[in-house]
């Protein structure tokens, strides 16, 4: 397995963007806005459920992953920071984030449980941001013809995201979580983060007097269903989580680590392992 690092981007995110940032294109802006207001808490979610879960380990099993976990907050901790000014600049534009509301309402139920379902609902979420950074890697055009810092914050995200799906899921395993839970998480955020992703898309669209256009769905069928369409090539890949053998691992492509090489002038690496406080 990689060793995790952090990396700070080394991209100008103070200066504003333009509404339509996405190559002028209101569907994909809207999706890909969505995507980011759901990061910071849902990312901040990730990283308590990854510490609870490393405490909860045997110290023989927790010394075994504990340098992983570390990295895995890091990287977290750093997406975190980086769509947080992001989505500041969207709320400056007249978004509302209502995605963040209900992930808050669907934690508090999560309080008090077994650290185990926290752990699983978070590997679970993890394929699904992985599978998207392997399409965003794999289809930059997707992101339109927009700014270089913008393509620069994706596809970094992205391959970082690429880099650590693995961790989520070993963690759960190590810790004696059954099948039954992961696949029950697993068809429980299939439904919620499908629902959220249009419901935010939506209102977003709504918001940029875009809903009604037919160039909105235009685009919007090519994003989702055309030839290199999300939808068309994810199905593969999600439908794998169900499999008994499945493992994060078996679905590595090398384009995670081919775009961090060729990139290394876009981040400075700023810590490596280190203990979770």
């Amino acid at each position: 397995m990689t060793e995790l690092v952090v990396r700070r981007l080394m991209i100008d995110l103070e200066r504003p963007f333009e509404r339509r940032w996405a190559g002028g294109d209101a569907f994909r802006s809207a999706f890909m806005n969505a995507l980011s207001m759901s990061f910071p808490l849902g990312e901040q979610f990730f990283i308590d459920a990854v510490r609870q879960g490393l405490k909860a380990l045997p110290e023989a099993q927790r010394a075994g992953m504990e340098r992983q976990v570390q990295g895995f907050v890091g990287q977290e901790a750093t997406h975190r920071r980086i769509h947080a000014l992001f989505n500041g600049h969207l709320e400056r534009q007249g978004f509302v984030n209502a995605w963040e509301g209900r992930i808050r309402r669907r934690l508090e139920r999560l309080e008090g449980k077994d650290p185990r379902h926290a752990v699983a609902a978070t590997a679970a979420t993890e394929h699904f941001t992985a599978i998207l950074a392997e399409h965003l890697l794999a289809h930059p055009e997707a992101l339109g013809d927009c700014e270089p810092r913008l393509v620069t914050m994706w596809l970094w995200h992205a391959s970082e995201e690429s880099e650590h799906k693995c961790i989520a899921f070993d963690l759960y395993r190590a810790m004696g979580g059954n099948e039954r839970w992961r696949l029950r998480w697993f068809r429980l955020v299939t439904f919620f983060f499908l629902t959220d992703v249009l419901r935010q898309t939506l209102d977003n669209l709504r918001r940029d007097r875009a809903l009604w256009r037919a160039s909105t769905w235009r685009s919007a069928w090519q994003f989702l269903f055309g030839p290199t369409g999300l939808v068309r090539l994810t199905y593969r890949p999600w439908r794998a989580y169900l499999r008994p053998d499945f493992h994060p691992s078996r679905e590595e492509s090398g384009r995670a680590q081919q775009w961090l090489t060729a990139h290394a002038d876009a981040y400075r690496v700023v810590g490596e392992g280190g203990r979770v406080r």
